[in-house]
């Protein structure tokens, strides 16, 4: 706990003032470029991994990036968070980013693992497709290849219920809702984006990505 207040002493005493422009002007409202769904996982550090600074992104972490489909939302944390970013700030750009070594997709896998968690393995029965997935179409991987591919699929399946809410399939339908999948891979740095076109996830490029739309979750030919 001690690391925490020095370090609050040391933002407020050398970091703020250099910042003071910045965040006098953010006291004024927020104008994010795009909504970070990512996980909780305290090695995640959206802000560092993409260089960007404070009112640059709206950020919604869980245990599992985990998008419950809008008929079962969870009590109106995440679907009001998602709703928020793209109703009231107009967020048009949305990132789905899992990572290497994910615990909750390691629990997933591995229900009896969660036993003396409930409340963890309620939330990640929002991620069944993923397992039903994995058990149906990866009976070849195990061990850390298999994580990897959970890892994958489980982004492509957020993607697919990001369009179950209104607010997003009515910005999708208008032409104005970019959706993207990313995998951070944390022993490494690099990030990689799903590309329709290619049907797999590729080392992120120094251009923009091609949206991952809602059917590249479903296509035949996705490739590990």
């Amino acid at each position: 706990m001690q690391k925490l207040v020095d370090g609050v002493h040391n933002f407020e005493r050398k970091v703020f003032g250099t910042h003071k422009a910045l965040f006098e002007h953010l006291a004024g409202g927020q104008n994010p470029m795009a909504l970070f769904i990512t996980c909780s996982d305290s090695r995640i550090n959206p802000n560092l991994i993409t260089q960007t600074d404070p009112g640059d992104l709206f950020i919604l972490r869980n245990a599992g990036n985990i998008v419950p489909p809008y008929r079962d939302a969870d009590g109106g944390g995440t679907a009001a968070t998602i709703e928020f970013a793209v109703s009231a700030l107009g967020v048009r750009d949305i990132v789905v980013c899992g990572h290497s070594h994910c615990g909750a997709m390691q629990g997933l896998l591995d229900p009896a693992s969660l036993t003396d968690m409930p409340t963890v393995r309620r939330w990640l029965e929002h991620a069944q497709t993923t397992r039903r997935i994995m058990h149906e179409k990866y009976t070849h991987l195990d061990g850390p290849a298999l994580l990897t591919a959970t890892v994958e699929e489980n982004v492509l399946v957020q993607i697919e219920n990001l369009r179950t809410h209104p607010s997003v399939a009515a910005a999708a339908a208008a032409g104005k809702m970019n959706l993207y999948g990313w995998v951070y891979k944390i022993e490494t740095g690099q990030v990689f984006a799903f590309s329709p076109d290619e049907g797999q996830f590729l080392p992120l490029g120094r251009t923009a990505p091609a949206p991952a739309y809602p059917s590249a979750a479903l296509r035949p030919d996705r490739a590990i």
